[in-house]
């Protein structure tokens, strides 16, 4: 069966129409609060269910309960807290606000709490340093000095130049159904996928009846591909070589927090709310630079054995030379000597200056797509 939502209901917050009109027309009788496009798509998230079970934004018991334990005050598991910071209180608790992104309306918000937190506390809890290089970090400093808990109302969506991709969990788990999918492994990337990609994805399909590929979208660090080029590689993939009763691409919105072993476990209960009930953890998942070991996001789940999602954990894949095909340490008996492993930064460099990667590490349409965009990169 597709799996339950996390915490067992699907979210909606979203408004109906006639009421939504009614707080588009007194706007102008609520305090307004301008915010970043990180927190306009966390409130999306939230009132479509991808957070679930968030309403909103967290108050102080959930934070807490979060930063140290994992976990929110009611014991479900939770790893991200997803809050929203200002610099100055222009409103009280127990106001209803209005949260715009430039000039957009996005939603309205009941303030149930105003609360502070100390920031390098909560930047060594989450990613493990408070080393300002790191990104997750750098965000966190960047904050405002107040946290504001309280529930959501979506009023309107972000403008989305991928709506052709964008799918919610209420339509993918429609989606599942009518497949007959019984059992779903989803895919997170933020990356055109090589060999190495489409080798565990096909490695994880052989257990389950359908294969769930979920690009995320958004705000990504330089050097990092952009969003267009991840979808126009997938979308040639898929042409070629999915088999096309079998596997699926939907995007979703989220901004990377790069905080390796806690963001493996939200990715994974973000797949789980959209229907999954597989989820592949990557070697090194959502980590960046050197702060988190290679395999440190696959012990962490050992600690949520009621997480209610199966995650897949399949070894890194290299070309073996002697085997003749892509493989992993698991099943190929051969030397070092004849392996050849895939690396992303070597990827990148090869499509910069123009030389085309062997086939085995990325397939020959693919490259065609990603030399097609004059800059395929973040700058």
């Amino acid at each position: 069966m597709v799996s339950k939502p996390h915490g067992g209901k699907l979210i909606r917050r979203l408004v109906a129409d006639r009421t939504r009109e009614r707080i588009l027309s007194e706007q102008k009788e609520y305090p307004r609060v301008q915010i970043d496009h990180g927190r306009a798509v966390d409130l999306e998230n939230i009132a479509h269910g991808i957070y679930s079970p968030l309403k909103g934004f967290l108050t102080s018991d959930d934070f807490e309960s979060v930063l140290h334990h994992m976990r929110l005050s009611d014991d479900t598991p939770w790893t991200i807290p997803i809050v929203l910071d200002v610099r100055e209180k222009t409103f009280d608790e127990g106001d209803a606000i209005l949260l715009y992104y430039e000039n957009l309306p996005i939603a309205r918000m009941h303030v149930e709490e105003i609360y502070t937190t100390d920031k390098k506390e909560f930047a060594v809890n989450v990613f493990k340093t408070d080393d300002p290089a790191h990104p997750g970090v750098a965000r966190v400093m960047e904050m405002g000095d107040y946290l504001v808990g309280g529930e959501i109302e979506l009023l309107n969506e972000l403008p989305n130049p991928f709506a052709r991709y964008t799918l919610r969990p209420v339509e993918t788990r429609i989606l599942f159904k009518e497949r007959g999918w019984k059992t779903i492994v989803a895919f997170q990337t933020r990356n055109v996928p090589h060999l190495g990609h489409e080798y565990v994805q096909k490695a994880a399909l052989t257990f389950v009846d359908g294969l769930f590929i979920n690009p995320v979208l958004g705000r990504k660090k330089k050097g990092d591909y952009r969003d267009e080029v991840i979808i126009k590689a997938y979308e040639t993939l898929f042409e070629h070589y999915y088999p096309k009763d079998a596997a699926t691409l939907a995007t979703v919105r989220y901004e990377m927090r790069y905080a390796g072993p806690r963001e493996a476990i939200h990715h994974a209960i973000m797949r789980k709310n959209f229907g999954a009930t597989h989820f592949i953890v990557g070697r090194d998942h959502a980590g960046v630079g050197d702060y988190y070991g290679p395999y440190e996001a696959w012990d962490l789940f050992d600690e949520f054995p009621d997480l209610g999602i199966t995650p897949m954990f399949i070894r890194e894949s290299f070309y073996c030379k002697k085997c003749g095909g892509m493989v992993n340490a698991k099943i190929c008996p051969h030397d070092e000597e004849f392996h050849i492993h895939i690396s992303g930064t070597k990827l990148r460099k090869m499509i910069l200056s123009g030389e085309q990667p062997p086939e085995y590490m990325m397939r020959p349409e693919v490259f065609e797509v990603v030399r097609s965009f004059e800059k395929p990169f973040v700058e």
